[in-house]
């Protein structure tokens, strides 16, 4: 697997950090090839457990599953945005605050029944309401489904910390091209 140096390793989040950024995460996007050598990604649901990441779409053989069956190696990306700030005089000396993290690993479908029901159940305790008068762990259609499990073997994750005020434009001015004029 190739392993690139973050070009902004300043940047760089922690393990713990990149972990707390999945936990809580809502959905994400997953990166498959397809055949041709295109990349194909989709926004998804996702749960995270044992170092895995759980993920569902329809049993029905589309783009998604023709690509894992032919090639698992893929990526999935969370990332949460933050505040814009300016750190500068011009409207393009500006930042977001954000956090990133890309898993690399590859990727399986689950075929056996008691893991598509484990993986419901986590899935309704994470996005279901939990009020609801509906029957708990019944779901009658998990034939309908594939359940797609990720093994992750490389995580990588990147932050934009919101600076305090006293850093951010105008109390410091960090113009990228001081001598420019308007």
């Amino acid at each position: 697997m190739s392993t690139p140096a973050m070009r902004r390793s300043d940047k760089t989040m922690t393990d713990e950090q990149a972990l707390q950024t999945i936990e809580r995460g809502f959905a994400g996007r997953l990166a498959t090839v397809s055949e041709d050598g295109y990349p194909y990604c989709i926004p998804l649901l996702y749960i995270w457990a044992g170092n895995q990441l759980f993920l569902h779409g329809t049993s029905a053989l589309g783009h998604l599953q023709t690509n894992v069956r032919r090639e698992p190696r893929v990526c999935f990306e969370i990332d949460e945005a933050g505040e814009v700030f300016e750190y500068g005089r011009f409207e393009c000396d500006s930042s977001l605050a954000f956090r990133s993290v890309i898993l690399f690993g590859r990727i399986r479908i689950a075929e056996d029944a008691p893991v598509k029901q484990w993986f419901c159940e986590r899935l309704m305790e994470k996005y279901g309401k939990p009020n609801t008068i509906r029957p708990k762990n019944f779901f009658p259609r998990l034939d309908a489904i594939t359940v797609y499990v990720m093994t992750v073997e490389r995580m990588t994750g990147k932050q934009q910390v919101l600076p305090p005020l006293s850093e951010q434009w105008p109390a410091k001015d960090r113009t990228m091209t001081p001598d420019a004029r308007p």
